[in-house]
């Protein structure tokens, strides 16, 4: 695509024209597909990826930039998204792999998806606490993948600072947690979660 016609799409996306979105869909969504699927190796999965990048470009539609190619932007938001999910299998796994470990898991999955379900609902409650700057670097971090260089970066402070926080967010969420009766042999895997 050219430069001029990827500035068009944008203004038009930002004045939320529906059919400069529905181009831009077809233009990009079978790519996004294959980079999804290569990662995922699972084609729900990659459609899922591709209609959650696609929902984050419509909603973000007003903040994308003329200076930020589109295709850079919606393949950034691709791999971020693909990170998202591949942390929360792999998050899922690690806590059915000590459930196994521990005994405590059940010939029903469905129990240990409950409880991890409940684990990961107290997760995001203890997240609500953290003060807004903590809570945008610790999930910059923690969701998106960013580095503390990356972070401090976008947003324009030190990588000490970044540091600080991320300590900071680390040591709520554990009294958070053993105030909330999980017991300290979860922590680990409660900061994976992180």
């Amino acid at each position: 695509m050219r430069p001029d016609t990827e500035l068009v799409w944008l203004s038009r996306l930002r004045n939320d024209d529906q059919r400069a979105f529905d181009a831009l869909f077809r233009q990009y969504s079978a790519r996004v597909y294959r980079f999804a699927y290569g990662y995922l190796k699972s084609g729900a999965a990659a459609e899922e990826i591709v209609q959650e990048c696609f929902l984050k470009i419509w909603e973000r539609r007003h903040e994308l930039r003329d200076d930020v190619p589109l295709k850079g932007y919606l393949f950034t938001v691709a791999h971020h998204t693909i990170l998202n999910q591949l942390r929360h299998t792999r998050h899922h796994q690690a806590y059915q792999d000590y459930a196994l470990f521990t005994g405590t898991a059940t010939a029903a999955t469905t129990d240990t998806d409950v409880a991890f379900a409940e684990l990961e609902t107290l997760y995001l409650a203890a997240l609500e606490k953290l003060p807004p700057k903590r809570r945008h670097i610790f999930t910059l971090s923690r969701q998106q993948g960013l580095s503390y260089a990356e972070i401090a970066q976008e947003l324009g402070i030190s990588v000490k600072t970044v540091e600080t926080q991320m300590a900071q967010a680390l040591h709520f969420l554990r009294l958070y947690f053993q105030a909330h009766g999980t017991a300290l042999s979860l922590l680990p895997l409660l900061l994976l979660l992180a």
